[in-house]
This record gives structure tokens, C-alpha cells and sequence, in this order.
């Protein structure tokens, strides 16, 4: 026969794992899209967002939403080469905005992937 104390120990591993598993997520990466260039960035998310902006280097907020096309395709497209490191910026699915500043080095490449570090 098991001691009370041990139901009390099983009870608070079962609430430990299922708090563990509801707050998983995926995390959010960006992937540099082979079109980009000095005076274009195009940003491939591995997960469905919103509400794109991004702040280059120098810049004193961020830029209006980027165009979605296609599906996590997000594109700024620039008179002017565009200055990293570029900070990031999405709405979240239960609500508010998350930043990620600095995500995207200066010397970014096509193809190149960046973790943000933010779960979604």
C-alpha cells in the first residue's frame, strides 16, 4: 500500500508534465529568401504569423507590415540598401506583439536560417 506521500509526489510529476506540455511550442525561425538582396529582403517563417514589421540598423521604428505573398513570405523592398542587424517584430496568436531585436546579422545571406528564440 502506497503512502499518502506518494500519491502527493505522483500527483505533482502528472501536473509538472502536462504544464510542460501545454506551454510548448514551436519555435519561430526565419529563413532568408533566395530573392534577397541589398535592397530587398524577403523572410520565410516555419510557422503561420502576422503582422510582420522589421527595423533596420539606424532606423528609429519599424516599418509598416510587410506584404504576405505566398503564405509566411514576408518582403521589404527598399529604395536604399537595407543596414542589419535588423531587429524583428509579429503579432502574437494570444495577443500583443513580440520583438526580437537584432535576429538578422548585417552581413545576412539567401538561404540562410536565424532562430529567434520565441516559442508560437
Amino acid at each position: 500500500m502506497a503512502s499518502s506521500s506518494s500519491y502527493f509526489l505522483l500527483a505533482a510529476v502528472a501536473l509538472a508534465a502536462l504544464f510542460a506540455v501545454g506551454s510548448c511550442g514551436t519555435e519561430l525561425t526565419l529563413t532568408i529568401g533566395k530573392d534577397s538582396s541589398s535592397t530587398k529582403l524577403s523572410l520565410i517563417t516555419n510557422v503561420a504569423i502576422s503582422e510582420v514589421s522589421v527595423k533596420p540598423k539606424g532606423a528609429t521604428d519599424f516599418s509598416d507590415d510587410l506584404k504576405e505573398s505566398p503564405a509566411n513570405t514576408f518582403t521589404l523592398d527598399s529604395k536604399e540598401p537595407i543596414k542589419g542587424p535588423i531587429s524583428f517584430r509579429f503579432a502574437a496568436k494570444a495577443g500583443g506583439y513580440r520583438v526580437v531585436d537584432d535576429v538578422i546579422p548585417a552581413d545576412f545571406k539567401a538561404g540562410a536560417v536565424y532562430k529567434t528564440g520565441k516559442q508560437v
